[in-house]
């Protein structure tokens, strides 16, 4: 199975190299990654092109199109069997990849999410459970889920035949993390729950796709958004 791997990037340079090596080191000659940079002010672009070679494509986008549509780009570009989405500040685990293509093979899995050591900057564990740390139920389903989405993206991945069900991404929605996890759950796809963590994810100011404390207003308009997308899908 060819395998893509979906990242977007802003102002990455202290933490991209970092993360491209623990993922190239786990992928194929023909696999890829598939790199949008939303206008990094920063080294970014550079150090990828000068350091990575031609299975890591960067592609930057002319105006900042925010997190969720350079993803939603990211994943257009995708021919890979299985896309794996990637934040640009953690660090995979060596076995990431192979324990996560084992439940596509042996689980027959449409989607896989799988657990992850929480660090901060130094890569000092916080929480060996980013599930535990963050109160997350997975099992919770379509409502609980549009209350408190419990899929985070960079712990994704999807078969490549689930890219039609969820592209292009509603303008509505809050994240793309848990618009593809409700649009799996409405079609009934398969969704294989990892509990072994495999990566560490980095929690500190700098993340592009982080936890952001916001107002209640702010949430409760974001998930009647979240309702509104899903009462208006008709794929």
């Amino acid at each position: 199975m060819k395998k893509s791997v979906c990242i977007a990037t802003y102002n990455g340079e202290n933490f991209i190299r970092r993360q491209l090596d623990s993922i190239i080191k786990q992928l194929n000659q023909e696999d890829e990654v598939i790199i949008v940079d939303d206008g990094s002010k920063d080294q970014t672009v550079q150090v990828i092109k000068n350091t990575f070679d031609k299975r890591i494509q960067v592609h930057v986008n002319d105006k900042n199109l925010g997190v969720i549509k350079s993803f939603e780009k990211a994943i257009s570009l995708a021919t890979g069997d299985i896309l794996f989405l990637c934040d640009q500040d953690d660090v995979w685990e060596d076995d990431k990849v192979e324990t996560v293509l084992a439940a596509f093979e042996y689980q027959k899995a449409d989607l896989a999410i799988h657990d992850a050591y929480v660090v901060d900057g130094d890569l000092n564990i916080i929480n060996p459970s980013w599930n535990e740390y963050n109160h997350n139920n997975i099992n919770q389903g379509i409502f609980g889920n549009i209350l408190k989405n419990a899929y985070t993206g960079a712990f994704m991945a999807f078969r490549r035949e689930i890219v039609p069900d969820i592209l292009p991404f509603p303008s509505a929605i809050e994240m793309h993390d848990q618009w593809i996890a409700l649009v799996c759950m409405m079609k009934k796809k398969k969704i294989v729950f990892i509990q072994k963590p495999l990566m560490k994810y980095v929690r500190h100011g700098g993340n592009v796709t982080g936890v952001k404390r916001r107002s209640l207003s702010t949430q409760i308009s974001g998930r009647l958004r979240t309702i509104s997308a899903i009462l208006g899908y008709k794929r």
